[in-house]
């Protein structure tokens, strides 16, 4: 199923114990969200760097929550929060293993915007993510993205396990799947609160974030820079996530139920 290149559910794609989970009716972006495009890019002082990325183990909220702009230490940084009443951290850490095997469990997440997905490794084990490389297909907007996302222990984002608490941190290093390099980070806290979860997602993409993998001189200075003409629009990931990250909470607690 993983090297099917579709968008949606076609033929027998719903005639699985999981198929009546996808849903191509999305609900409208939050209102904070549509808030802060409305915004527009925000002030570098009031993002949040890289190397601060364990300021999310602190209480409270930062000054943005949602939003995007550029970064004095170059590139941009995307920010934002989902609320997800009834949801708890553990049921995003079981998804992050579990959907990553068939693309038809991918698309379930996004449905007007998922394409395909699979594990680098081939194996169909479903019950980690932590060291695994996902490769996954799917639209950022109206652009095509061939991606690899490289999941990380917390710690190498300097978020250590023994601060965590009961929340869950999902740390991936981002790249293309079609030239070695990668272009960026993810971050995606998710703590309980008071009537279930909160996801406070933080990507940063571009300027020194663009790295060839294993590579030499030469192909630093070929591959990177066409790497670097194919970032997304930060307007396009940050609408991304919201939407499927906002669809995913409204039945993950059924989801998890049924097949953890």
């Amino acid at each position: 199923m993983a090297g099917r290149s579709y968008l949606g559910y076609r033929g027998d794609d719903a005639h699985t114990a999981f198929g009546e989970f996808f849903d191509p009716d999305m609900a409208a972006l939050p209102e904070h969200v549509v808030d802060a495009l409305h915004h527009g890019p925000q002030a570098d002082q009031a993002l949040l760097e890289f190397n601060s990325a364990a300021r999310l183990l602190e209480d409270g909220y930062h000054q943005t929550e949602n939003g995007y702009g550029h970064l004095r230490s170059g590139g941009f940084t995307v920010a934002v929060r989902t609320d997800m009443p009834g949801v708890t951290p553990q049921m995003w850490d079981w998804w992050f293993g579990w959907h990553g095997s068939d693309s038809r469990r991918y698309k379930l997440w996004h449905p007007r915007a998922h394409v395909s997905a699979r594990w680098e490794d081939g194996a169909d084990a479903d019950d980690h993510y932590v060291g695994r490389s996902s490769i996954i297909e799917e639209y950022l907007g109206s652009s095509y993205a061939k991606a690899a996302i490289r999941f990380l222990p917390p710690e190498r984002m300097g978020l250590p396990s023994n601060r965590l608490g009961d929340s869950v941190a999902v740390c991936a290093r981002l790249g293309s799947s079609d030239m070695p390099v990668d272009i960026g980070w993810l971050v995606h806290q998710i703590r309980p609160t008071r009537d279930g979860a909160e996801m406070r997602s933080r990507f940063w993409m571009g300027g020194p974030h663009v790295r060839v993998r294993h590579g030499n001189l030469f192909a630093n200075t070929v591959v990177r820079p066409v790497a670097a003409r194919q970032l997304p629009d930060p307007r396009d990931l940050l609408v991304h996530c919201a939407q499927e990250m906002n669809h995913l909470a409204g039945f993950l607690p059924a989801l998890h139920a049924r097949f953890r």
